[in-house]
This record gives C-alpha cells, structure tokens and sequence, in this order.
C-alpha cells in the first residue's frame, strides 16, 4: 500500500509535473507527501563556481560559496514552502524537508521512509544536458530503494496504464502495483508480455491472466514479437497510454547495481511517465 509519499521539488518544469502526480497519487491513495528539496553541494563547491569566483576576483572562495550556500538555501525554502501552501489548498497532507549534499544520493536516503518516490525525469539543469534521462534521475533510478515514479515535462490524467510484464520477480512486484493503482483509478489496465518465442511468450502471459481474474475492471492482454525494449516503446505511443509500470530489473542478475537494458531504454525514451518497481 502507499500511503507515503517522497517528491522531489526543485524549480524545474519536470518537479512541477512530478509534483502534479504526486497529488494525483496521494488523493487515489489517501497518502501523505513529503516534498524534498536539496541544495546540490556540487553547484557549490564543485569546479564550475571555483573557476567563477576565480575569474570575477571574489576572494575568498570560501566566503563566495557561502554565500552561494545561504541563497540556494533560501531558494530551496521558497519552493518548499510553495508545494506546502499548494498541498494544503487541495487538502492534502503535506511535509517539507531541506537536505544538503548530492542530489540523488539525499533522495534515496530520504526514500527509505517512503512508499514511493516521485521525480522529474530532468532537473533544474535539464537545458545542460545532452541525454534524454537526467544525470539525477539516472542515478536514483539505479540506487533507489523504494518504487520510483519518473515524471515527463507534462502532466495527463492516468486512465491508460500499462504493465510490461516477462515473468521476473521484479515484474511480479510492478504487477501488483500496477492492480492496485488500476483498481484505486477504475481504470483498466493493459498487460504487455514481449517475446521472440510465442510459446514462451503465452505461457509469461498466463501467468498475468490468472493474477488479474479476481481484480475489476478487467485487465487487458497482448502479446507483442520482436525485442522488448523497442516493442514496448513503440506500444506506449500507439495506444497513447498514460502511464507505464515496469520492472527495475529483468532475468539478469548479474550487475545488480545496473539498470537491465530493457529498463534503462525504456525510461530514455518512454512518452508516458514510468513506474519503476524493485
């Protein structure tokens, strides 16, 4: 069940959508949110800011990244402090927290309180970025202990959500996520299974047929051929769904610090935002 929910804020349009979705989720699931925002100590003392400080004469650099600390720490609080006023106009409950240090490492020691975390799928940064996933969200999605919600830059009502399901243990848990949110929304969900041997194909899709028999409204089967990854992109756009629920890893265990390649293509060019399950 969730029932607590981490978001991460910053002032970025991808945290605004994330955000939305947050909202969207805590009134499905009558959860409580909490709004997470950290001051990246990278941008701080990273080189970038020395080689600034350097070149505009501000010495020291220790009192030019104070400086810096106490205005992105007063940002940070302005954000957080918006997302609270905004929770509470809907009703919702709402905490804040100000962390300091690396961005995604904060985020998933934050998360092991949480039920589920919800992020952008790019930062503040995002228009520095040459890669479809930001380098954050790259990175949580790799360490996050918890469920994990990436969000696009817009926001949809979910009412077409789809599972991508190959029988592994980690799709077996975005499974029943997937039912319960499709259960909590009455909307009905799509199961898809991807695979080059039909045979084998049917029998990962049994299984999801006899999981879903008890769950209303009922869930929806398709069998695609070809390469996962490739085929469940293409599915999202065509049946312009709203939502994807996937799991982080598939059969393979053998980096378990690496996203599986399925995985990892999805989140880079999924249309829809991805909930991603471990």
């Amino acid at each position: 069940m969730i029932k607590k929910i981490l978001v991460g804020i910053d002032t970025s349009e991808h945290s605004r959508n994330a955000q939305a979705y947050a909202f969207h989720f805590a009134r499905i699931f009558g959860a409580s949110l909490t709004g997470l925002h950290v001051v990246d100590i990278v941008s701080i003392e990273g080189s970038f800011f020395h080689d600034i400080s350097g070149s505009l004469g501000l010495e020291p650099y220790l009192d030019f990244s104070s400086k810096m600390r106490e205005v992105l720490t007063n940002r940070g609080r302005g954000v957080l402090d918006t997302f609270a006023e905004s929770a509470h106009r809907e009703g919702l409950s709402a905490e804040t927290a100000l962390d300091m240090g690396i961005v995604a490492n904060q985020i998933c020691e934050r998360a092991r309180s949480a039920d589920l975390v919800m992020i952008g799928h790019r930062g503040v940064n995002e228009r520095f970025s040459t890669g479809l996933l930001g380098s954050t969200a790259e990175s949580v999605a790799r360490k996050c202990p918890r469920p994990l919600f990436i969000s696009p830059m817009r926001f949809r009502e979910i009412r077409r959500p789809v599972l991508a399901y190959d029988g592994s243990e980690r799709a077996s848990q975005a499974m029943r996520a997937a039912a319960e949110f499709a259960n909590g929304i009455g909307a009905p969900l799509t199961v898809v299974t991807v695979a080059r041997d039909p045979k084998l194909g049917e029998r990962t899709l049994e299984e999801a047929r006899a999981y879903f028999q008890s769950y209303t409204p009922k869930a929806e089967f398709k069998l695609l051929p070809g390469h996962a990854n490739e085929e469940i992109v293409k599915f999202l756009k065509e049946y312009d769904a709203d939502l994807l629920f996937i799991g982080a890893y598939g059969h393979s265990r053998i980096i378990e610090m690496v996203l599986g390649s399925t995985t990892e293509y999805v989140l880079r060019n999924s249309p829809c935002p991805v909930f991603l399950s471990r």
